[in-house]
């Protein structure tokens, strides 16, 4: 039954952001998957199961983790310039995933 819950409440946000997107705020539909609804949950957990400490160092690592997104939303600006939507979409996945690759490489490395 969870799963379904989860499930529908997924389907809404992608209404919400659908119907922001037809509005004069179109804008607005770009905060909305950036409601910490997953990071709630990891919060909790990490709290729960492994202490404060640990959701301290979770929190830092989150803090670090807006630089791969500030890169997916830095190259799709600049790869929508020139390229159609699905290859700039494409294009700045995979620098998404690279700086994250990369963040995660160094945090390991210092931690």
């Amino acid at each position: 039954m969870g799963l379904v819950i989860k499930a529908a409440i997924g389907a809404l946000v992608v209404v919400l952001i659908g119907l922001l997107a037809k509005t004069k705020n179109y804008y607005i539909a770009g905060l909305i998957p950036l409601f910490p609804t997953f990071a709630l949950i990891a919060h909790y957990i990490v709290a729960t199961e492994r202490g404060i400490e640990a959701l301290r160092t979770t929190i830092v690592f989150g803090m670090w983790a807006i630089i791969p997104y500030f890169i997916y939303l830095l190259s799709l600006w600049y790869f929508i310039g020139f390229l159609r939507v699905w290859p700039a979409l494409g294009c700045a996945v995979l620098c998404w995933s690279l700086s994250a690759w990369l963040l995660i490489y160094g945090w390991s490395r210092l931690h």
